[in-house]
């Protein structure tokens, strides 16, 4: 029978998961003296499953909040068919073992595949490299409401990357200061930031002018509103409310 269910945190943890002790399943957290699973990196079955192993149990969890606005849902089998289960897996098994042992060696031939066509003439070179330019941005990620750092007790590790470059930088908790080499085409126009902090995230489009990179700097600070950085995780006591098929 499958079993189809949501998730639910209805009254948030305002616990720093980060600074609590790790265990094998998530955290330990004194301040209620439970451990705190970790479901934010799980697949759908993953977590499905762990639901289904952990049913009836009072669960402290750790979850992205796009999971609470998920489906999911997982089959419940009974003991006695668990056992039917086993015995025809057991029996198929043996006799694929039998038919196994009775088959004899076929001889087969390997054959080479046909040699390709070759093309020959001049090699085109791809000239997009001198398009790119490699520079420094250098600047300050400020609140645009206070113009000052985002606090970093209310955003801990705030990590900045640009362009995908894959090289992610934390800025300065007191003063909000990065430095960041990065690529940029000579007629790009804007750059795209990426900010991720324990349980935030922001990707988004900068502008800004080449003719204002100087010696292979760029002067830029980066001004974010408040809201829009994305709440991406949540913890607390978790709910799991079961959808009745129609």
């Amino acid at each position: 029978m499958k079993n189809k269910f949501t998730l639910e945190i209805a009254s948030p943890c305002s616990e720093n998961f980060n600074k609590m002790i790790p265990s094998a399943t998530g955290s330990f957290c004194n301040s209620c003296a439970k451990n705190v699973i970790d479901l934010s990196k799980k697949s759908n079955s993953e977590v499905a499953k762990f639901i289904a192993e952990t049913k009836d149990v009072s669960i402290c969890a750790r979850l992205r909040v796009t999971q609470l606005e998920q489906e999911f849902e997982y089959n419940e089998i009974s003991k006695i068919n668990n056992l039917k289960y086993a015995a025809v897996a057991a029996s198929i098994l043996l006799a694929s073992n039998v038919v196994g042992q009775e088959k004899t060696m076929v001889k087969t031939e390997i054959s080479s595949p046909k040699p390709g066509n070759y093309l020959m003439g001049k090699v085109a070179y791809n000239h997009n490299v001198d398009k790119e330019l490699l520079i420094t941005v250098k600047g300050k990620l400020l609140d645009a409401k206070t113009n000052k750092p985002f606090a970093s007790k209310d955003y801990p590790n705030l990590v900045l990357e640009i362009n995908g470059s894959g090289r992610t930088f934390r800025t300065n908790s007191k003063t909000g200061e990065f430095s960041i080499p990065v690529q940029v085409l000579k007629n790009s126009k804007s750059f795209m930031i990426t900010i991720t902090g324990d349980d935030y995230y922001l990707s988004k489009e900068i502008p800004f002018a080449v003719e204002s990179v100087k010696n292979n700097i760029l002067l830029q600070d980066i001004i974010i509103a408040e809201d829009e950085l994305t709440k991406i995780m949540i913890a607390g006591g978790l709910g799991i409310n079961y959808i009745k098929d129609k």
